[in-house]
């Protein structure tokens, strides 16, 4: 890339993250109340990503060859049971991660 080009990178990077930002407090002001397809979109979302990650996460895992989807399945347990703990979905996304790490690098290498 050459220099002009890197600038004109970084000026639209920069511009899309402001119009994410600032886009939905120009949208919707603090003055009216937020619409309720917004409200339903706030609740369903987060689950619908979710779903999807774990659908694209799993999508390679055979149960008939390799270690059988075991460091998965183990992952995903601790994952529920972190979150059913403490609720923090961090805590829960992290030991889940580190889980996994820690038997596809040591115990199923």
């Amino acid at each position: 890339m050459s220099f002009v080009q890197r600038i004109i990178t970084i000026t639209m990077v920069v511009l899309g993250t402001m119009c994410t930002r600032f886009l939905p407090f120009i949208i919707f002001r603090a003055d009216k109340p937020t619409p309720k397809y917004i409200q339903y979109l706030g609740k369903v979302l987060p689950l619908a990503v979710f779903g999807l990650l774990v659908v694209y996460c799993l999508k390679d895992v055979s149960l008939f060859e390799g270690s059988r989807g075991i460091p998965e399945a183990l992952s995903i347990g601790l994952v529920i049971i972190l979150h059913l703990w403490k609720r923090q979905m961090l805590l829960s996304i992290a030991g889940g991660t580190l889980c996994y790490m820690i038997l596809v690098q040591t115990i199923f290498s």
